[in-house]
């Protein structure tokens, strides 16, 4: 008999290849895939009307909730309002992350008392970890100043272990798929080592979640791509830019905070994969698979503006401009 799985945040980055994974083990899985009813989750869902159930709504309200968790063996939670949203809103983070997940347990203890989530917390748990950068899932949970987003996450964290329903939490590491400008960038020093996932090895490691729960329940993982998938920031973040036709060397030398991030190398990363059998990419795999599905006239468009785009990028660094305006508190924030 196929396992249900009920897939919440079904369109996002991570999301939509869960539910690719899903689909080439169709003889496997009956899915159902749950998202707010947007223009890009219609683009992306509607196409596989034919062979997965569709709910659209948001995860705080209870009738659609409670319709879409009856009958399902799993609930693969991925729907949440991810930063910098999320630090810019913390009450509408609150209300997504925390009351829509709490929500969620609400429904499956009233109706589906048997059914079993995994939920995708995060590496921002630990808080800055430049210092002692290599993490294990016992250690201190020490969310940095102004990330609103981690703080959901442990709070949800603590609800869900303590719900009496069956459950599984995953801490991911940096989830890596095509990249994009985002002002967060400034907000990790170039000191930060990092241990990447791409959004394929996480989708692969939550699927073959869905055959392991009796292994899972009640478990907290750190989630990573493994030794092969471990870099400094700043080797690759040189590495990206020179895929873009950008050069770091044009970056301002304060465009990037010193302190009050997260990521690190996860100690215990075997742990997980020893389950579940998910890391099969490496680093240089990911390099390969961005520069593949980078038009090469944009590179070579780049390359001749590179010093006037990092210009322009530095200028919306929040340590850059904290700075440049003398801002006390957040110079605080972000420097030694």
């Amino acid at each position: 008999m196929k396992k249900r799985i009920l897939l919440t945040g079904a369109a996002g980055n991570v999301g939509y290849r869960t539910l690719l994974k899903l689909l080439e083990r169709g003889d496997e899985y009956e899915v159902t895939a749950f998202d707010l009813p947007t223009k890009k989750s219609r683009k992306l869902l509607d196409k596989h009307k034919n062979k997965i159930k569709i709910v659209y709504g948001g995860i705080n309200d209870e009738k659609v909730v409670d319709n879409a968790v009856e009958g399902q063996d799993v609930v693969i939670h991925l729907a949440a309002m991810l930063p910098p949203v999320a630090d810019r809103k913390p009450d509408l983070a609150k209300t997504v992350n925390f009351l829509g997940t709490q929500n969620l347990v609400r429904a499956i203890k009233e109706h589906n008392p048997d059914c079993f989530i995994i939920y995708s917390s995060s590496i921002s748990v630990y808080g800055d970890r430049t210092k002692d950068y290599n993490i294990r899932v016992g250690d201190p949970l020490r969310v940095s100043e102004g990330d609103y987003y981690a703080l959901t996450k442990v709070v949800t964290e603590k609800m869900l272990g303590e719900s009496g329903v069956n459950y599984t939490i995953f801490r991911f590491s940096a989830i890596m798929g095509l990249p994009h400008t985002d002002p967060l960038m400034f907000h990790m020093p170039l000191n930060t080592r990092l241990e990447i996932a791409s959004s394929d090895t996480t989708a692969l490691a939550l699927v073959n979640a869905c055959q392991k729960t009796a292994e899972l329940n009640g478990r907290t993982f750190n989630l990573g791509g493994g030794e092969s998938c471990r870099v400094t920031y700043k080797e690759f973040l040189t590495r990206m830019l020179d895929i873009y036709g950008l050069n770091i060397k044009h970056f301002k030398p304060k465009a990037f905070a010193e302190k009050n991030f997260h990521c690190g190398y996860y100690a215990d990363t075997d742990v997980l994969n020893d389950i579940l059998d998910f890391q099969h990419e490496t680093l240089e795999e990911y390099y390969e698979y961005v520069k593949k599905n980078t038009p090469k006239g944009l590179r070579v468009l780049t390359k001749i503006f590179s010093a006037a785009i990092a210009a322009a990028l530095c200028n919306k660094s929040e340590p850059y401009i904290a700075k440049k305006k003398k801002l006390v508190p957040l110079i605080n924030r972000f420097f030694n």
